[in-house]
């Protein structure tokens, strides 16, 4: 199956002008993507293989190749230099694509000498839209058994993704993890992954979290970081709309590879957040805008999933259902008391209707309404 990535387009209006970067979790296709702007195995450079990496060192690039990939080249202790060199003499002959692991985000904030000679790209697993651009309900079951990212989701087998959940919790604590900080408690970081599945979609507790691991509740507030560094997990936190008495700073989690949830109605509302994270990066990184991922809870406990938040103001709310019941208290109650101008209930059936500024609607509709990527 050969699916056409989101950002492609995008990335290839800009590679005539700058750098492009691509980060993203491991094994999520960046190197594949990559691949599609290459005609030459010469043109593709990956520092893990020892001739490419004499080339890479003694600036063996010919700029006639047009196009040149770099793969985890952020591994070469020079490679801001090597970068900059290419774009400054070679920019109107030959475009520069980078791809790497999470150090490739990390370690290009450490400093500004490439500042205004690349764009930064975002690749995240495989959504809806993405993958079929009819919005069918067998797609929408496909990536919620097996995830998003493509070698389950093609494959399309529980043993595959069985094996495959394994070697990535591996490679993410004892590899990726260790590869961005020097941490010695890994076994315990361990148990933390294997933790995190059943908080998903709740307000995140660091506190029960440290007593459960008989750590300081600083040392998981690192780790988590961390894990969001190598992209294994992201938290959203709350929206504080005026009128409502709104909670400050309690996080919620959500997994980058939601099909490692159990629950099937924390699976659920992680593939949402899966797709409207998506939604918010692929503005920021095409567009230029200011997004936000947040959620809406108030002293009372009364809540709604997700805000998004364009340039500071909000643009919708969603709430999501496993079932089509009626419309939520909570919807109504804070569709009173904030600007949000649209709230969605969205599940996974058939009804579909509009009550004032609520409407209820299965997941596939609110994707081709709104333009979910």
């Amino acid at each position: 199956m050969n699916i056409a990535r989101t950002i492609r387009d995008s990335i290839k209006q800009d590679l005539g002008k700058k750098m492009v970067f691509i980060g993203g979790p491991r094994q999520v296709g960046k190197t594949t993507l990559a691949r599609t702007f290459i005609t030459e195995e010469n043109q593709y450079f990956n520092w893990d293989d020892l001739q490419d990496r004499e080339s890479i060192k003694k600036h063996e690039i010919n700029p006639d190749l047009k196009v040149v990939v770099l793969d985890e080249v952020h591994k070469y202790a020079r490679w801001r230099t090597l970068l900059k060199g290419l774009f400054d003499k070679y920019h109107r002959k030959l475009s520069v694509l980078v791809t790497g692991s999470a150090r490739l985000d990390h370690f290009r904030r450490g400093g500004d000498s490439l500042f205004g000679r690349y764009h930064y790209y975002r690749l995240h697993p495989f959504t809806l839209r993405e993958i079929d651009r009819h919005l069918k309900r067998e797609t929408t079951e496909r990536l919620f058994c097996f995830g998003g990212f493509p070698e389950p989701y093609l494959e399309g087998t529980v043993r595959t993704l069985r094996r495959w959940h394994r070697e990535r919790k591996n490679r993410v604590v004892y590899q990726d993890l260790r590869d961005l900080e020097t941490v010695k408690e890994l076994s315990l970081i361990e148990l933390l992954v294997d933790a995190l599945s059943s908080r998903v979609g709740s307000v995140l507790s660091v506190r029960s979290l440290s007593e459960d691991l008989e750590v300081s509740p600083n040392t998981v507030a690192r780790w988590l970081r961390i894990l969001e560094m190598i992209y294994y997990c992201y938290r959203i936190y709350p929206y504080g709309a005026p009128r409502i008495r709104a909670v400050k700073k309690s996080a919620k989690l959500y997994l980058w590879d939601w099909s490692e949830i159990e629950n099937y109605g924390s699976r659920f509302e992680n593939l949402v957040a899966g797709h409207l994270l998506k939604f918010c990066h692929l503005l920021e990184d095409t567009e230029g805008h200011s997004m936000e991922l947040r959620y809406i809870r108030d002293t009372d406990l009364r809540e709604i999933d997700f805000v998004v938040i364009q340039n500071k103001k909000p643009l919708f709310a969603v709430e999501c259902k496993t079932g089509e019941g009626s419309i939520s208290r909570h919807i109504r109650y804070f569709s009173e008391r904030t600007g949000i101008p649209k709230y969605y209930q969205i599940h996974r059936g058939t009804k579909d209707y509009l009550d004032g500024n609520i409407r209820v609607l299965p997941f596939e509709t609110f994707c081709r309404i709104e333009n979910i990527p």
